[in-house]
Order: C-alpha cells, then structure tokens, then sequence
C-alpha cells in the first residue's frame, strides 16, 4: 500500500512539473508571438510611411493625384492575398528561421500595399486609428486568451465571412458603390475581432496540444506562424477602421 501511494504521489508530482513547464512554455511562446508581430508592424508601417510620403516612390505604384494603381500597383495590392492563399500553408514545410524571414518580407510588401493611405487620410486619423485597432485588439486578444468558452465553432464562420468580404471587395472594385464598401467596412471589422478572439485562442490550445506531445519541430516555428495570424487580424481591422473614422485629406 506504501508503496503504492508513493508511486501515486511521484506521478501526480511529475504531472504537477510537466504542467508548470508547459504553463511557462506557453507564456514565452505567446510573448515570441506578440513580439514576432510587433516587429512585423513596424515593418509594414516603416515602408507604409517611407513610400506614402514620397511623391517620387509613391508614383512606381500609383498616379500620385488620383491614386489609381498602375500595373505594379494592381501586382503589389493583390500580393498579400496571394501570398495568404498561396505561401502560407507553405511555412509548415519551411525551417524556423526561413519561415521568419518570410513572414518579415511579407510584412514589407504589405507595407507597399497599403502606402497610398498616407496620401488618402491624415496622419494625424491614422494614428488615431491605430490607436483604437491597437486597444481593441489588445482586448480581443486578452478576451480569446482568457476566456473558458470554447471559440473553436466560429472557425467555419468567420472564413466564410473572410472570402465573401474577399469577393465583395473584388467586385466593388469594378462597381465603386459606396453602399457596398460601407457594408464591407461594418462587416469586415466585425468579423476581424471575431478572428482575434478566435485566433488567440486557437494558438494557446494548439502550443499546450504540441506541447504535451513534445512536438519540438513544431513548436520552433509555430511562434511565426501565430504572429502571422494574428498580424493579418490587426492590420485588416486596422484597415476597415480606418474607412470609417479617418480623415480623409
């Protein structure tokens, strides 16, 4: 019997220290994925701002006055969606380190995609704006990462939500109607939250799912491939706001 309760007491205690470690684990590798992402903000704002600001850059990509995309702008707008649909599930099969220097090339070209809003809104709106998307998704994310309610049902949802914003956007493109882009713009930062929440939590429970199962190789890049989510919900519900709280020049 004695020895059996020692042998209880010595599993319970190294299921108590396999915890704790994971627990750790998982505070480090949610930081790396803040940290991942930061990093890929500054990037997408440093070129944003470098490009939107200079007349002279700004026109490789667009008519300076009217803002209409040339060729190389239409390439470099429609180049994030590419990379998303087509490269993202591509940095599973990558190194860490390769998968990290492509997550920060993709942050630059976002930041050429997104350029012309420094010509098309104020600056002081936009860092309004990113003052507001940065305290919203401050919340969402603290919300997702806390939260006991199980938020796996709005995977589905939510996706679908993405691709019909997709294709209105598209379309809207050709029609130009206000109506539509106002629609797109409720909808899309309501579904972007929805993803915060749903993204946040979905990186906590998939780290401690490899954690548990000493999944090493993935968790050397999965940091990367959470910033990355979690980037494209900031910098798209950064995007909608902005059409309806800034200022536009």
């Amino acid at each position: 019997m004695a020895e059996y309760q020692t042998a209880h007491q010595t599993a319970r205690t190294a299921a108590g220290a396999r915890a704790t470690q994971i627990d750790a684990g998982l505070r480090a590798h949610m930081n790396k994925v803040y940290g991942l992402m930061s990093v890929g903000m500054l990037l997408t704002g440093g070129v944003a701002w470098a490009v939107g600001t200079s007349p002279a850059l700004l026109s490789i990509f667009r008519d300076p006055v009217t803002l209409s995309p040339n060729l190389l702008g239409w390439a470099v707008m429609f180049a994030p969606l590419i990379f998303v649909f087509g490269l993202a599930g591509m940095i599973n099969r990558m190194s860490a380190a390769t998968a990290q220097l492509v997550f920060y090339t993709f942050a630059a070209v976002m930041g050429l995609s997104i350029s012309w809003i420094f010509v098309a809104f104020t600056g002081m709106s936009i860092a309004q704006v990113f003052l507001v998307t940065a305290i919203a998704f401050s919340s969402l994310s603290l919300w997702g990462y806390t939260t006991s309610k199980d938020l796996s049902g709005w995977g589905t949802f939510l996706f679908m939500g993405v691709i019909g914003l997709i294709v209105a956007m598209v379309v809207n493109i050709f029609i130009g109607s206000p109506a539509i882009m106002f629609a797109v713009s409720a909808l899309g930062v309501l579904i972007f939250a929805g993803l915060t929440a749903y993204d946040t939590q979905s990186i906590k429970n998939e780290y401690i799912q490899h954690a548990a199962q000493g999944d090493q190789e993935w968790l050397n890049k999965s940091a990367t491939m959470g910033a990355l989510r979690l980037y494209l919900d900031f910098i798209n519900m950064f995007m909608f706001l902005l059409q309806f709280l800034g200022a536009r020049e």
